[in-house]
């Protein structure tokens, strides 16, 4: 695996301003000052360029990992060697959790689908939020909870049989809720969707053009706005 040399974020020679950049991370929000101090004393930051491989699948679960800033894809590899993606990640998650609480490696690789900063907590100190900070352990098993809703949800989008109806399920299942309506943050590239529903680049460009045409979704650089969810819906579930 090509792994960036630790670095020091902007302002990270000062301990204060690093500890203000940590407490922006949920998971340790609630944190208090002695316990963020050492945190920051632990914690080792690294930069990902477009591409490069942040975990391996089968590596050792030997830390806990903040997304800091870019976006991540986790990726599995199917027996034919095909590359599928399981879910996205953006600022602000963790992730490496499930092998640093079983002792176990990877299930799965993690790589860089943009420019990426990626916090690293080694295996100790974790593991000692998880079992002395109430705040934490109540996190980690909502996440875990969320992400066992979220691979179900998945799992039901992936058994429909038309491509076109699936590409459309997947806008609903990452839609979330904002003042301006219902909304695909951080919309990946349609070859990156096209890898997490099994189908190709072009049905994906074909699949977004008929819903722009139709009026139902509207780009906004990085965002796509969903006009007209009711009508998405219908396509999903339609006869």
């Amino acid at each position: 695996m090509k792994v960036s040399n630790d670095l020091k974020p902007a302002g990270a020679t000062d301990p204060l301003h690093l500890q203000v950049h940590l407490r922006k991370i949920p998971l340790l929000a609630e944190l208090t000052p002695e316990q963020l101090a050492q945190v920051a004393a632990e914690i080792r930051i690294r930069q990902y360029s477009k591409r490069e491989i942040v975990l391996h699948k089968g590596g050792s679960g030997d830390g806990l990992l903040f997304l800091l800033a870019g976006q991540l894809q986790v990726m599995d590899i199917t027996e034919e060697g095909r590359a599928v993606g399981l879910r996205l990640l953006a600022p602000g998650d963790f992730f490496g959790e499930i092998a640093l609480i079983n002792n176990s490696t990877r299930s799965a690789s993690v790589v860089a689908i943009s420019t990426v900063i990626v916090a690293f907590l080694p295996a100790q100190a974790a593991l000692h939020l998880f079992s002395h900070v109430p705040s934490v352990a109540r996190q980690v098993l909502r996440h875990l909870a969320q992400k066992i809703q979220r691979d179900s949800e998945f799992r039901a989008l992936l058994s429909i049989n038309n491509t076109t109806r699936r590409i459309y399920a997947y806008l609903l299942l990452m839609k979330t809720s904002t003042a301006d309506g219902y909304v695909v943050e951080n919309l990946p590239t349609h070859q990156d969707i096209a890898n997490m529903i099994n189908t190709s680049r072009e049905t994906v460009t074909r699949a977004l053009l008929t819903l722009v045409q139709q009026g139902i979704v509207r780009k906004d650089n990085q965002r796509l706005m969903i006009v007209e969810p009711e009508k998405l819906h219908g396509l999903v579930h339609r006869e």
